[in-house]
């Protein structure tokens, strides 16, 4: 059903019957390695030092670089749960829940430029302004709880897209994403502009509301050339801050919860994953209160020098919070209804990004993304890269069959959810996209 011109975020019915309710996106900016997260390549380390083989064809990275030995991993390697899922030692907390993973190794996208790359994985394309997928979610669905936004992004980045990542471009602004804060404002600080009025108490909101509305609706009454659903749109969208007000603090203060729940996300004074253990944590109470899509971010992925450092910090700062996470919904029976999605804009090379550096540069032609709960299947990889983690060579899964995905257990498809703009249909899979059966439950 088409959005409600009284009130657009309404709860609508989907397409068809949703495998989840809501998204969690754990957004790892800068692009992880997947030949040292979750796709291990012995060839590689065999190859170490050595010259791309011939039979590879000549690799020529985004940032120019062309016949750089072959750096292997230095991680190490391990079968996990009844499933047998290969995880590296930089997840060994996510790697005790491998069991709910569904590892999509084949996936690909079409550029490995942070900026272009982001854009084209929050809206599926990278030329032009267009909705976010968490837009295109509300603008489907609706929300749950109309006294909280039904999009958020918690950390978002100010650079590479910026807003652009979690807009609404041509749809309504209602439906763009309420960002909390940013990723160079730590989590505990961070907070909604405007939430609260400091010169006025609630009571005095109120009555002043009160007169605000009826003076909005007698314009409306009143007046010939204006129409009372845009004027409808603005009373609406007062109420929605005044009730916001009451509820929102309360979903974002973490001081109710048990020491046992904030040890499990790793949240503590001086811990390395106490930031992205609070992204977390809010996620999942959002999620618990209604909201529909919860975007969370991490930077720093970028390692084209000191790979081993930098991945081991940011494995510090998240690993632990993503595993509890997935522990903390699972107990709650919450996982089966929330769809969690991890990965970056793309992944790494297998050769060095520069001949004496430990790094690699942009790859868009083969990397690891992840899915658990909301309706995909558990302790599964689907897809492979080639022997040394250059290219998607089975399994393929591109952006727009991902996005198709997401839609899909959601319970919207993704042919059908459409906006017509400048005389044409827009859909967040543009003319692309198929869903990947093969990882429904």
């Amino acid at each position: 059903a088409a959005p409600s011109a009284g009130n657009p975020v309404a709860a609508r019915r989907p397409h068809h019957a949703p495998r989840a309710k809501s998204v969690i996106w754990l957004f790892m900016e800068g692009g992880p390695s997947q030949m040292d997260t979750f796709d291990p390549k012995p060839l590689l380390n065999e190859l170490e030092g050595q010259s791309l083989p011939e039979s590879f064809g000549t690799i020529i990275t985004p940032m120019g670089e062309t016949d750089s030995p072959l750096l292997g991993s230095k991680r190490k390697w391990a079968r996990h749960g009844e499933s047998g899922l290969w995880v590296s030692d930089l997840f060994k907390h996510t790697a005790e829940m491998a069991d709910e993973l569904c590892v999509l190794s084949g996936m690909h996208t079409d550029i490995g430029n942070h900026t272009p790359a982001m854009l084209q994985l929050h809206t599926g394309s990278f030329t032009f302004t267009r909705p976010s997928m968490g837009a295109w979610l509300l603008y489907g669905l609706g929300t749950e709880n109309q006294n909280l936004p039904g999009f958020v992004s918690i950390s978002p980045p100010v650079i590479n897209g910026g807003s652009k990542n979690y807009g609404s471009a041509f749809l309504p602004a209602v439906f763009q994403g309420t960002a909390i804060g940013d990723i160079k404002t730590p989590v505990r600080d961070a907070e909604i502009g405007n939430l609260v009025n400091p010169l006025l108490s609630r009571k005095a909101q109120r009555q002043q509301l009160n007169l605000l509305q009826q003076l909005n609706e007698d314009y409306a009454a009143e007046s010939a050339d204006v129409d009372a659903v845009d004027v409808d749109a603005v009373i609406d969208s007062f109420e929605l801050g005044f009730r916001m007000q009451s509820e929102l603090p309360d979903v974002m203060d973490l001081s109710g919860e048990t020491q046992e729940t904030l040890d499990l996300y790793g949240i503590g004074e001086g811990k390395p994953a106490d930031n992205f253990g609070r992204q977390c944590l809010l996620a999942r109470r959002m999620i618990e209160s209604g909201v529909r899509h919860v975007e969370l971010c991490d930077e720093f992925w970028d390692q084209h020098s000191g790979l081993v450092k930098g991945h081991n910090a940011r494995a510090a700062a998240t690993d632990k919070p993503i595993a509890g996470l997935l522990t903390d919904l699972r107990r709650r029976g919450m996982l089966d209804r929330t769809l969690v999605l991890w990965g970056g804009e793309f992944g790494r090379t297998p050769d060095t990004a520069k001949k004496d550096l430990d790094g690699r540069d942009h790859n868009p032609n083969g990397y690891t993304m992840w899915l658990a709960g909301g309706g995909v299947r558990r302790g599964f990889q689907y897809g492979a890269t080639d022997e040394l983690g250059f290219k998607a060579v089975s399994g393929r899964v591109h952006l727009h069959d991902l996005h198709a995905t997401i839609l899909q257990l959601m319970g919207l498809d993704h042919k059908r959810l459409t906006h017509r703009y400048a005389g044409r249909d827009f859909r967040l899979t543009d003319v692309h996209g198929r869903v990947v059966e093969e990882i429904l439950a």
